[in-house]
Parts: structure tokens; sequence; C-alpha cells
């Protein structure tokens, strides 16, 4: 924890929350001194208060460790480049349109970049009036199926929540050529150009 980058950070989230050290000090069941003193780059707050500090300031206690609020850039691009966070445990599915942090089941989660999916892989696409229809000849069991499969154009996303009680089969409304992404129980994730 670097101390000077840190009160940085408290300095000046303190001031945008229109907060004055004694007021922040109060909060915190602490002195004002002390406030002064982080925000001087001169000491670093205790862990056992981190939690409070960062909820009184409405940042992520990691932020505070870092002395760095990066803020996420916006995503000029296209939806085709959506990032997808996979929760081990949950089996939650989070897309952003950019790296962020990202957390599920008291865990930070990492972002999971879709592997080009080999010729075994792939899922069978074919046009059915203005949708496209997917399947697969793949078992669905309890133990290994495919999660989800997201559909994805320039400008937008649509997710189907698949289960291993049905066949892999779903219809997308056709909006053109685009990616399929799938998940699978195994932690794999998978696309195809379409």
């Amino acid at each position: 924890m670097d101390c000077t980058k840190s009160g940085e950070i408290i300095r000046r989230i303190r001031k945008e929350k229109g907060l004055k050290q004694r007021e922040l000090a109060e909060k915190l069941n602490i002195s004002e001194k002390t406030v002064s003193k982080w925000e001087r780059g001169l000491g670093c707050p205790d862990v056992n208060i981190l939690t409070e500090l960062a909820a009184a300031l409405d940042v992520k206690i990691e932020s505070l460790l870092e002395g760095n609020l990066n803020s996420d850039k916006p995503n000029s691009g296209n939806l085709k480049n959506l990032c997808f966070y996979i929760c081990p445990s949950c089996g939650n599915i989070i897309t952003s349109f950019s790296d962020t942090a990202v957390y599920c089941c008291g865990r930070k989660l990492e972002k999971r970049a879709p592997v080009k999916a080999a010729d075994g892989q792939k899922l069978t696409v074919e046009v059915v009036e203005n949708e496209w229809y997917v399947s697969s000849l793949c078992e669905m069991t309890k133990e290994d199926y495919v999660t989800f499969i997201a559909y994805l154009t320039a400008d937008k996303v649509t997710i189907t929540k698949t289960y291993p009680e049905w066949n892999l089969q779903t219809r997308f409304y056709n909006r053109g050529h685009g990616k399929l992404i799938w998940g699978d129980t195994r932690g794999g994730l998978y696309f195809q150009l379409i």
C-alpha cells in the first residue's frame, strides 16, 4: 500500500463528496488528525478500518489499497468484443463493454476470453425463415452441458440460457452476420462466426 497514493485518493473522493475531514472522521469514529495524516501520505489507514472507509467513500477496498481509481474507458468498439465474466460457484454470467472489476459469490471474477471453436465443437447454424436456428448433436447431461449461447452483432446481444434436460437448440432473430459465444459446465468459453 502506497500511503501517498492512497492519501491522494482519500482526499480527492472526500472533496468530491463534499465532506470535510472532520465529517469523514466522525463517520469512522476517528480523529480529524488521522484523516489529515492519511491525506498527506504520512500514514495509511489501519486494515481494521478499510471496509468502513471504503463504504464511507463509496469505493472498492482495492482502489484504496492500490491508490488508483482506474475509471474504465468507454468502449468505442462494437458488441462483438463484449467481455464475459462467469462465476465458477453459481454459474452467473456477467457481461460488460470493457474490462472492469466484477465480483460474484464473494470472489473477484476474471474476464474470460472465448476461444475459436474447433470443427468438432462448432454448433450447427441454419437459416430458417428470418432466424438463425442453432443446434448441436452433442449430448447434454447434468454433468456436461452448454449453459448459455449468446448471439452478438455490432449493436445487439441476445443471450439464451440452456438446460441439460433439453436438446441443445435455440433460435435467434437473424440480424445479419455476427458471433455466437457459448459456455459449458467444464469452464469452456467458445465462439464461432456466423
